[in-house]
C-alpha cells in the first residue's frame, strides 16, 4: 500500500492555474484518502495561495515536489507535460497527467517506452470523460448490445471561448483530442483515417469538423467550435443497427444578456465536468494506493497524439489522412 502513515496518499500538484487549483480543491475536500502536500507553479505567489488554502506547502521546483510526494498530478502547460511525466517515471512516482500527454506523438512515445522499460503502469492520462456518469451510461449502451452494432458516432464540443486552443493545429491537438480518446474508448476500436475541414477560409479556422474512420468499420463525426459564444456544450450520439442513444447537454442555467433574461449553457468546463473530475481523482487515488492503475494509459495518450497529428495533416491537405497505430505493447493489455 502506497501512502502516508495515516494511509492517505500524499499528492503533489504541478500547475496552479484553473485546472490545477480545481484539482487541489477536489483532492482536499472530496477525496478522503488523498492529502495535498505540495503545489508548484512558476508563479510562486499563485502556488503559495493555492497550497496554503488546503494546508499544503509551495515547492521550490517540480523535482522537489516529486521527491516529497507519493504521487503527482500534472496540470501545467502542455509543453511541459512530457518532461514532468518522464521525471516521475525516473523517480518511480505514479502520475496523473492532464491531456495531452505530450505535444507530439514522438514525445508521447518516449513516455510509453520509459514506462514499458519499468515493466509497470505508473501513468494515467486525464481523459476525464471516461469517468463522467453520462458518458459511462452511453458506453454501457454500446457495450451491452442495446444499440446493436454501432455504425456511427456524432460528437459536438463547443466552448464559449478559449484561451488555449488559439490556432488551427491547437484546436485539433488541444480540444478535439478529447473526442479522439472518447470515441476509441466508446467503441474499443482504433481510428484508421481522418479528414478535418472548416467553413473558415481566412484566419483561425474555428469551427472545425472531422470525419473519423474506425478499424472495425464504424464512422464518426466531430464538430469542435471553441469560440461558439453561447456556452460550454458537449453532446454525443451513438447510432446502431437496433437504435440510438444521445448524451444531451447539461441542464441550462439562466443568465442576463443585454438586459433581458436568456437561457444559456454554463461557460465553465471545469464546473460542467466537476463530478467526472471527482470520480477520476478518487479512482486514481485508490488505484495508486493499491499499486494499480486505472483510466487512460500512456498508450492511450500516445494514440490520441497520433490521431491528432494526422488530423492536423488532414486540415492542411484537405484529404483523408491515414492513422497508422502500431501494435499495442503487452503492458497495456
Amino acid at each position: 500500500m502506497i501512502g502516508r502513515r495515516d494511509g492517505r496518499l500524499g499528492v503533489g500538484v504541478v500547475g496552479a492555474g484553473a485546472m490545477g487549483a480545481a484539482h487541489v480543491r477536489t483532492l482536499a475536500t472530496a477525496v478522503p484518502s488523498a492529502e495535498v502536500v505540495s503545489v508548484f507553479d512558476m508563479d510562486t505567489e499563485r502556488a503559495t495561495q493555492v497550497a496554503s488554502a488546503v494546508g499544503a506547502s509551495a515547492a521550490g521546483s517540480p523535482h522537489d515536489l516529486i521527491a516529497a510526494c507519493d504521487a503527482v498530478v500534472v496540470t501545467s502547460p502542455d509543453t511541459t507535460h512530457v518532461d514532468l511525466v518522464l521525471a516521475c517515471l525516473q523517480a518511480r512516482t505514479p502520475v496523473l497527467c492532464e491531456k495531452p500527454l505530450a505535444v507530439t506523438a514522438s514525445d508521447a512515445l518516449r513516455v510509453v517506452e520509459a514506462e514499458v522499460a519499468l515493466g509497470r503502469r505508473l501513468v494515467q492520462v486525464g481523459f476525464n470523460r471516461r469517468f463522467d456518469p453520462g458518458f459511462g451510461s452511453l458506453k454501457a449502451s454500446v457495450d451491452d448490445g442495446t444499440l446493436g452494432r454501432v455504425r456511427v458516432l456524432h460528437g459536438i464540443h463547443r466552448n464559449a471561448s478559449s484561451t488555449t486552443s488559439v490556432d488551427d493545429a491547437g484546436l485539433v491537438t488541444g480540444s478535439m483530442i478529447h473526442e479522439f480518446d472518447t470515441f476509441r474508448w466508446l467503441l474499443d476500436d482504433d481510428v484508421v483515417g481522418i479528414r478535418v475541414e472548416s467553413p473558415i477560409v481566412d484566419g483561425f479556422r474555428d469551427p472545425q469538423v472531422a470525419t473519423l474512420w474506425m478499424r472495425g468499420g464504424a464512422m464518426a463525426t466531430v464538430e469542435v467550435f471553441v469560440n461558439a459564444g453561447y456556452g460550454y456544450d458537449v453532446r454525443v450520439e451513438a447510432v446502431g443497427t437496433a437504435g440510438s442513444v444521445t448524451l444531451e447537454p447539461r441542464t441550462p442555467v439562466t443568465a442576463r444578456a443585454a438586459g433581458a433574461a436568456s437561457t444559456v449553457l454554463g461557460t465553465d468546463f471545469v464546473a460542467h465536468f466537476a463530478e467526472s473530475y471527482r470520480l477520476e481523482l478518487s479512482a486514481w487515488t485508490e488505484a495508486t494506493r493499491a499499486g494499480d492503475a486505472v483510466g487512460a494509459s500512456a498508450w492511450d495518450g500516445y494514440v490520441a497524439n497520433l490521431v491528432a497529428e494526422a488530423g492536423v495533416r488532414a486540415l492542411d491537405s484537405g484529404a483523408r489522412e491515414t492513422v497508422a497505430v502500431p501494435d499495442r505493447p503487452p503492458l497495456y493489455g
